[in-house]
């Protein structure tokens, strides 16, 4: 079994950390640089950007932003929001991205994500893909949960294993925020389907949800926001935790 992976998320909205519920009610959750180096000094396993208005804004994502987060952690860094080019991935990989996620581009143009991941490695090209069950078919939305498509997630998710995505964060848009527990119906049949890596998004509340998203919806890594920016779990106590319930976790630290 592959270890675990514990992945906090920074949403960010005009340069801050923001969290909100279900993709509305947007608030300020910090400053995202001192948050990105003390998650790094905690020990998660990687750290996650999404520049949550890009696509819709119609710009490119924060890159002073990104190069100021790299500078301070040492871990895997994923940087999403706006690409929609091979110059823009090269841009943030040259400002300290070491993956970046594509979302809305890839369902407006599916061959961008062969172009990507031939060009850069599969390992580098992450798809996210945002989801809501709408009379019990889970329906892909875009712009950050704005634009509602005709794309059905387990169709789409597995025309981009196909066409070379190295994983795929699935959001549920219905479970965001709500920290009720992560969508582990859907993320099992996307893991029994594909075969590449599942990170799960959206309804982390507790310890518990964690083990069941990895046990139950067999996820390769659990993303989680507000939980981590509150400071309502700690990943080092959370790593602790799920050490003790038998999960084979990343980075745990030996000291």
């Amino acid at each position: 079994m592959l270890a675990k992976r514990i992945i906090p998320c920074l949403d960010i909205k005009d340069g801050r950390t923001v969290k909100g519920v279900n993709f509305v009610a947007l608030r300020d959750a910090g400053d995202p640089v001192e948050q990105a180096k003390i998650y790094s000094n905690q020990g998660a396993d990687e750290l996650v950007f999404l520049d949550i208005s890009a696509t819709n804004e119609k710009r490119k994502t924060l890159r002073e932003l990104v190069r100021k987060i790299a500078a301070q952690i040492n871990i895997p860094f994923t940087v999403g929001g706006g690409i929609s080019s091979s110059e823009d991935v090269s841009k943030l990989l040259l400002s300290g991205a070491d993956k970046i996620s594509i979302n809305s581009a890839a369902v407006r143009n599916p061959k961008l994500v062969d172009e990507l991941s031939k060009k850069f490695g599969s390992q580098c090209i992450t798809v996210a893909i945002d989801a809501k069950l709408i009379k019990g078919e889970w329906i892909v939305y875009l712009n950050g949960g704005r634009i509602s498509t005709a794309l059905k997630l387990f169709d789409w998710a597995k025309e981009l294993n196909d066409r070379g995505a190295g994983e795929i964060l699935f959001t549920s848009m219905d479970h965001d925020g709500t920290k009720a527990g992560f969508a582990c119906d859907a993320l099992y049949q996307l893991s029994e389907q594909l075969s590449i890596p599942i990170i799960a998004s959206g309804g982390a509340g507790t310890m518990s949800h964690f083990k069941d998203v990895f046990e139950n919806g067999k996820a390769d890594a659990a993303l989680a926001a507000s939980i981590f920016h509150y400071n309502e779990i700690a990943i080092p106590d959370l790593k602790d935790y799920l050490k003790k319930e038998n999960i084979i976790i990343r980075n745990y630290p030996t000291t």
